[in-house]
């Protein structure tokens, strides 16, 4: 399981509003730098919901 390869310490961070689900982990990395000013490499969990809420992206 994902859960238990993260650990205890890292920074988990939650994209509010909804992010285009059709963007490749490229995309998504490009949102962590210019949207949030933050680098997608560090050791840090990145989440992203779809328009409709159901559905969940996550850059690890």
């Amino acid at each position: 399981m994902i859960i238990n390869e993260i650990g205890r310490n890292i920074d988990i961070y939650l994209a509010v509003g909804f992010t285009d689900m059709r963007k490749s982990i490229d995309g998504l990395a490009a949102i962590v730098q210019q949207r949030f000013q933050l680098n997608p490499m560090s050791k840090a969990l990145f989440l992203f919901c779809g328009k409709r809420s159901d559905r969940l992206k996550a850059l690890y």
